[in-house]
């Protein structure tokens, strides 16, 4: 019984064509499902309430590792959609490589796009494709509020003492504990990327941000990236304004942020100039080097995304990705300079967003 109910996901896109003619309702929702708990089985019987025939992507071993890191998932693919499929809720599953579920429902194209009410519809990348074909994206409150991410930590902290003791300098250190999960980051300059550059910004009253960079920073964040700003301040150092006028900017920058509901994870700065020569001015990689330890991060799915040579040369010497944001030059001209030439080039944020969905996608 249940093996009948594990397809792929051609077989069941030609089931769909025959259900349609049945005039039966189609739901399709998905998820890695890692750990099963009574938050998805009661998730998943509500999908079902709203439809004839309910239709479970699992994600693969190999897509759950790359946004939830090498450690997950803990369950494999194949006893995963075995679960899944012996739900009496689950009329069919079939195992899927991509993160995003666009090529899902272009497949599928069902009545209804199910997702947990936890998420709101600005959130799904998806809701405009699940409308292309004619479905609509339906919300499920959740009752049960379960985390397996949350659950696998209980576990592992009740045998294994993450915290330890950290010395920087004789007497002195603190208590460091490692994030859990995993996570890729794009990794942002400051000025010029996230505001507009004017030459040694120290007064917040001066900070306006650049078009569609909150839009831009807000699809980011709602694509499960951490968001980290690495940027040169060399004014600190030559004495053009101090640390505090440099955090009441950070202060205004991260009130106008949370107003849209964005975190701003870290910020990691460099207040030498040129002239000292240290290797946390990029390009030098020290805070991106500090930040990987810091936050636990997949660099190998993360970006490094600012406007300058330094930028694009800070990332290539980490080993990202990079992204050119064009803000305050003619990139065709500038790029002549560039020792390390950009992955990709936009003209803002949002652009910068567009294109790492669609890089994920493909």
């Amino acid at each position: 019984m249940v093996e009948s109910k594990i397809k792929t996901r051609d077989e069941l896109a030609e089931l769909c064509d025959y259900f349609r003619a049945e005039e039966l309702r189609i739901g399709f929702t998905s998820g890695a499902f890692d750990v099963l708990h009574a938050g998805h089985a009661d998730y998943l019987e509500k999908t079902k309430q709203y439809c004839d025939i309910l239709i479970v992507g699992v994600n693969s071993d190999e897509s759950v590792k790359r946004y939830k890191g090498e450690d997950r998932p803990v369950i494999p693919e194949d006893h995963r959609i075995k679960l899944i499929a012996a739900l009496q809720a689950v009329d069919f599953a079939f195992l899927f490589d991509e993160r995003r579920n666009e090529k899902n429902i272009r497949a599928l194209k069902p009545d209804f796009y199910f997702k947990a009410g936890d998420y709101s519809e600005n959130q799904l990348t998806s809701k405009s494709v699940i409308e292309e074909s004619g479905g609509q994206v339906q919300l499920i409150p959740v009752a049960e509020d379960i985390s397996t991410t949350l659950i696998i930590e209980k576990i592992q902290s009740a045998t294994t003492e993450h915290a330890h003791y950290k010395e920087e300098h004789p007497g002195t250190g603190f208590f460091e504990k490692k994030a859990m999960k995993k996570k890729p980051a794009i990794f942002l300059d400051r000025d010029g990327t996230i505001n507009k550059d004017t030459g040694y910004l120290s007064d917040p009253e001066q900070f306006e941000f650049l078009p569609h960079a909150i839009e831009g920073l807000k699809k980011l964040y709602d694509m499960e990236y951490r968001l980290i700003i690495i940027t040169n301040q060399p004014g600190i150092g030559i004495g053009y304004y101090t640390r505090e006028d440099f955090y009441r900017v950070n202060k205004r920058m991260l009130e106008g942020v949370s107003k849209h509901h964005i975190l701003i994870d870290k910020i990691y700065f460099c207040p030498h100039s040129k002239s000292e020569n240290c290797n946390c001015r990029k390009p030098g990689t020290a805070l991106v080097e500090r930040a990987k330890q810091d936050m636990n991060l997949d660099m190998a799915h993360s970006y490094f995304v600012g406007d300058s040579w330094g930028d694009i040369a800070a990332g290539k010497n980490a080993g990202l990705k990079t992204i050119l944001v064009k803000s305050k030059f003619d990139p065709e001209k500038e790029n002549e300079a560039l020792e390390s030439k950009p992955d990709f080039i936009v003209d803002n944020l949002l652009e910068t967003a567009e294109l790492i969905l669609k890089l994920e996608r493909e």
